[in-house]
């Protein structure tokens, strides 16, 4: 790990926090960005190759989505070096170990991210009482379970659809990182009549332009299969899924997935964004030109925070789902809207959108504090 942060701007980092226990293996790193609008809600990505600066960019865009969402929470994210697959007895502690140490850090709120779960959220809860996307046990409204994220995208798609030229009705889709949030944006989209034409995992991508099944598919994945253990299509390699053809491309998976070296490749009308950070600046730069719309991560997956939101105030299930529907049909038509009138990229208009709300906290407060 190293100990060199990226420089901050006027928003922030507020703080940045290393942690480290050696004689655990323990090594993490907490990012508050900016708490103006609250203390922040922010996922707890566990991974061999995390980094600092990808600490520090999720951060940034918590900011963003919780400010465009209208929550009254800033933006933070942390992040665990390690092996999310890792057995029990070897992540339990290091999670635990690492939520003991940010105790005292009440500015932020965890929440489950990329190698965490519902499971994860209730260690820390157990350790700190401080934690969303609990399970249902624990009185909690489990993200990944219900799908929350994937509930947004589908109705940021509702949206964004006719924007871009088309009905969603027979829509094809393809979805790269079929895991919480694909499988559950694929069997949303399908139950509107799209059509999930390919799907990719780390090991592979499934083909067909057909039709697959979105409900086998995840059915394979919670037996611990992969894509292309899928009985029908064609069996390609893991970056193939970039270059289907489609309507609606969703990455769900990791940050910078498409870059200027192969933004090329990329066959879609529209992309909803349901991973954090997935495209460079340069590749969104590039579609744009293209005339592809993109709604950005923080507009289109902010199904998640927003539900963790709502849990962690309190909010029934069908509140909590009723609050992502409203919210991002309404930012989604709000950027794409003024992104047209005003002839910039999509994220142009959301990150102005939400830099508006979060200098208007910053306003109100007492110091001048990120």
């Amino acid at each position: 790990m190293t100990d060199v942060f990226p420089a901050g701007d006027d928003l922030g980092p507020a703080k940045v926090i290393r942690v480290r226990e050696p004689g655990l293996g323990l090594k993490g790193v907490l990012v508050l960005d900016n708490v103006a609008c609250g203390p922040s809600i922010g996922g707890l990505r566990m991974a061999p190759d995390v980094t600092v600066e990808e600490c520090f960019r999720l951060a940034r865009a918590m900011t963003m989505k919780n400010a465009a969402a209208g929550l009254a929470h800033g933006g933070g994210k942390s992040v665990l070096w390690g092996d999310p697959r890792a057995p029990r007895e070897r992540k339990e502690p290091l999670i635990r170990a690492f939520a003991h140490a940010l105790r005292n850090e009440s500015d932020y709120i965890f929440g489950p991210d990329m190698g965490t779960d519902e499971t994860c959220m209730a260690w820390i809860e157990d350790e700190i009482g401080r934690a969303a996307g609990l399970p249902a046990a624990l009185g909690g409204l489990p993200l990944d379970e219900l799908g929350a994220t994937g509930w947004g995208i589908l109705n940021c798609a509702e949206v964004a659809a006719p924007h871009a030229g088309f009905p969603l009705a027979g829509a094809r889709v393809a979805v790269q990182g079929f895991g919480a949030v694909g499988k559950h944006a694929a069997r949303f989209l399908e139950g509107r009549g799209a059509k999930l034409v390919a799907a990719s995992d780390s090991a592979g991508t499934i083909v067909d332009p057909k039709g697959l099944d979105a409900a086998v598919l995840a059915r394979l994945k919670e037996r611990g299969g992969r894509v292309c253990d899928y009985p029908q299509g064609e069996k390609l390699g893991r970056d193939a899924v970039i270059g289907v053809e489609c309507d609606i491309w969703i990455p769900a998976a990791r940050p910078d997935v498409v870059r200027e070296d192969n933004v090329g490749q990329l066959r879609a009308r529209l992309v909803l964004q349901g991973a954090n950070i997935p495209f460079t600046p340069g590749a969104e730069q590039a579609l744009a030109a293209r005339g592809v719309v993109v709604v950005p991560d923080f507009i289109a997956n902010a199904g998640g925070v927003i539900c963790a939101a709502m849990e962690y105030a309190g909010a029934t299930r069908a509140a909590a789902f009723d609050a992502v529907a409203e919210r991002v049909r309404a930012n989604t038509e709000a950027v794409l809207g003024e992104a047209k009138s005003r002839g910039v990229p999509p994220r142009a208009a959301a990150e102005a959108l939400a830099l508006r709300r979060v200098r208007e906290a910053m306003g109100y407060r007492r110091f001048s504090i990120f």
